[in-house]
């Protein structure tokens, strides 16, 4: 089967922000696997004329229209009603439907309302598309030649087990299977979006498997997707792009996929057989909660102190007086007496520090709000980084950024090159 899929997700509720669309992504999953393309997603409110829009525009670029949403009993439910309309076909009653949906309402001992008859209305010569869990059924339907239509409820456990016990099945029924699509994704630290697609800007070109380039939270990537079919055949397709991309990255790639640069440096924190302690000032304990939210953590991780304050900068890290009086906290020389105290104190074989402004006051002409200085201690002395993280995209940015800074440090350093 030739043709793209589109998805269609209805719920005013998606687009105020007041759910995640986690539909949209569980769906474009499935096609992937399933080697269906998909190139286009919708979200329209529960409005009977913009869905019929968004319908109309579906029907002339896709083959496959996927609805997920507004298949409950309320009056604001109005997905099958509309698809009826526009395909001008009457709704009709399901009897094997209504069955269904009074046996589940009397199992919760809740009465047949009208509301809840309605759900039983289905388009004329559409099939029904089980739901084992709620009483809003599906619908596979052809109401073209050459197209096809699917509806889901907008409640994610219901999609899943419909999509996986008939969806599937059906698809692969019809021939829009086609092997699979499979990606790997590597992930950069250390260099910019545009610069990394420059270095890489030959990879871009590639049709099967195809390279591109995003960013995400401060983290590079490059997605390697290739189409074929099967799972070995995709990932042999992969393989030496990924391998002549990762050495084309060098030092800045720190893995792929699932990989954060918290376990990252894990890896080589164990492979060393080194511990590891952290001092934070701005970031607040954030930097120790990245690295033990890598399980196993504790072969490594002896534990942190946050010194908000200056005196337990003093107390407890072993800070100088004079050198914050003289400096201030936000300072190179301070960011390596943090280091330095806290491996010292938990006795580990590295301390790694923080201390920065994340704003949105405290700054001044000197010291800015995104002002952070790294420190990092091991035996062989202390070192830090300033860096300038700016104030535009707000304190929770530059916390972010100077936890996954910390971390690529430290990462560069167990590897030898800092």
């Amino acid at each position: 089967m030739t043709g793209s899929a589109e998805i269609i997700c209805v719920g005013t509720e998606l687009l105020l922000g007041d759910i995640l669309n986690s539909n949209a992504l569980y769906l474009a999953q499935q096609l992937a696997q399933l080697g269906i393309s998909h190139h286009y997603q919708t979200v329209v409110g529960d409005n009977p004329l913009r869905l019929a829009r968004a319908i109309a525009i579906a029907c002339e670029r896709s083959r496959l229209i996927i609805f997920t949403g507004g298949l409950g009993p309320t009056p604001d439910d109005i997905t099958t009603a509309t698809i009826a309309d526009f395909f001008g076909v009457p709704l009709v009653e399901n009897e094997s439907v209504l069955a269904d949906i009074t046996t589940k309402l009397a199992q919760r001992n809740r009465p047949m309302g009208d509301n809840n008859r309605k759900q039983a209305l289905l388009p004329k010569g559409a099939d029904v598309l089980a739901n084992p869990q709620g009483t809003a059924p599906g619908i596979l339907w052809q109401p073209r030649p050459g197209l096809y239509l699917m509806t889901f409820p907008g409640v994610p456990r219901e999609l899943y087990t419909m999509w996986q016990t008939t969806a599937i099945p059906y698809l692969k029924e019809q021939g829009w299977s086609n092997g699979v699509i499979h990606s790997r994704t590597l992930k950069f630290w250390g260099t910019s979006e545009s610069g990394l697609a420059s270095r890489v800007s030959d990879f871009l070109k590639l049709e099967n498997p195809t390279v591109a380039p995003y960013a995400s939270d401060g983290v590079i990537k490059l997605r390697i997707s290739a189409q074929a079919d099967s799972l070995t055949a995709a990932q042999r397709l992969i393989e030496p792009i990924a391998s002549q991309l990762k050495a084309i990255g060098g030092i800045d790639c720190f893995g792929e996929d699932d990989d954060t640069l918290g376990n990252a440096v894990g890896q080589l924190l164990l492979t060393h057989k080194a511990t590891l302690a952290v001092a934070e000032s701005c970031t607040g304990g954030g930097l120790g909660a990245m690295i033990t939210a890598v399980p196993g953590s504790s072969a490594y991780f002896m534990g942190g102190i946050i010194s908000y304050d200056n005196v337990i900068k003093e107390r407890l890290l072993g800070v100088s007086a004079d050198t914050l009086a003289k400096q201030g906290a936000v300072s190179a020389p301070v960011a390596e007496q943090m280091a330095h105290g806290v491996r010292t104190q938990l006795n580990t074989d590295w301390g790694v520090s923080i201390t920065g402004i994340a704003g949105p006051g405290g700054g001044s002409p000197e010291k800015p709000v995104g002002l952070v200085y790294i420190g990092i201690a091991n035996d062989s002395g202390t070192h830090h980084m300033e860096c300038h993280f700016g104030r535009r995209q707000g304190r929770d940015w530059i916390r972010l950024m100077s936890r996954n800074t910390a971390l690529d440090i430290l990462r560069r350093a167990l590897l030898g090159n800092i």
